[in-house]
């Protein structure tokens, strides 16, 4: 058993699950961990998709009660149906753009420095956004929308068109889809409840369209890597659940400025990293 290769594991899945659902980019931050670990051949990257069903399950699991009364009165229940209908609709503009466009996004976007670059732009945004709150409120849809069911198919819309900003690696799809949202008008707690509840569909979806690439062309998979896989699936899961129950208790009473000053400082650190020699990056 390769104990190096389960301890890669363990530190990806770590990051997949406490990443993912904060405004910091999951996909960044595998991108440079796995760079890192040396962990970035076809290999891993296979074991980037996989276990994000990990994280997806946890948010399946905090919003277990949601979800199994949206299935069980789909049939009878307007607001039931309309949540789905918003979910796919936010869902649709990213899915769509990344299907016509990840090749030529992995070919030139997916190093080092383009996303410690979209770390930094994203953090300007944030600021942005927290500005602009704190200055207007949140807009005319606060006095309606006080859960994710109070949401319109023109609101998921907006967010939905919002979220293809995270087809850029670094940008983050929940900050996208939160920041995005908050623009847009929405309250901070329930941009961000709807912003897990659509990391279902969209990372579901792009997980499942990467597994089926895998299996036309398969990756050899030895019995420590199906471990390896194993224990990262777990961590993902793991962390991505502590993660979500610790943000939405966050997001209650605070803001999002500490996330950008940690986009900032990382971003720096792989900038100067780089340009310094410290680090050879992979380009």
């Amino acid at each position: 058993m390769e104990i190096i290769l389960l301890l890669k594991a363990l530190i990806l899945g770590v990051v997949e699950g406490l990443t993912e659902f904060l405004p910091v980019s999951s996909t960044g931050h595998l991108i440079l961990v796995g760079d890192l670990l040396n962990f970035n051949d076809e290999r891993g990257k296979a074991f980037e998709v996989i276990i994000q069903f990990g994280a997806i399950l946890a948010v399946c699991w905090e919003f277990r009660e949601k979800l199994l009364k949206v299935a069980c009165s789909f049939k009878t229940s307007p607001v039931a149906r309309r949540f789905v209908l918003n979910l796919l609709i936010a869902a649709a503009p990213a899915m769509g753009l990344g299907y016509l466009f990840s090749k030529h996004i992995k070919a030139v976007l997916f190093a080092p420095i383009p996303v410690a670059t979209a770390f930094i732009v994203g953090a300007l945004v944030i600021f942005w956004a927290e500005r602009r709150q704190a200055r207007v409120g949140t807009g005319a849809n606060k006095a309606y929308i006080q859960s994710i069911d109070d949401l319109t198919p023109l609101d998921a819309l907006k967010v939905g068109i919002a979220q293809c900003a995270a087809l850029i690696p670094g940008t983050s799809r929940s900050g996208a889809t939160i920041i995005g949202g908050m623009l847009f008008g929405l309250p901070r707690v329930v941009a961000t409840e709807f912003s897990f509840f659509l990391a279902i569909p969209v990372i579901g979806g792009a997980t499942a369209y990467e597994l089926l690439k895998l299996w036309k062309s398969p990756v050899p998979i030895s019995g420590d890597y199906s471990l390896a896989i194993l224990v990262g699936f777990v961590a993902a899961f793991i962390s991505a659940f502590i993660c979500v129950r610790w943000l939405l208790h966050y997001v209650a009473h605070h803001n999002f400025i500490p996330f950008a000053w940690y986009r900032i400082v990382f971003g720096l650190l792989i900038l100067i990293s780089a340009y310094s020699g410290l680090v050879s990056w992979t380009q």
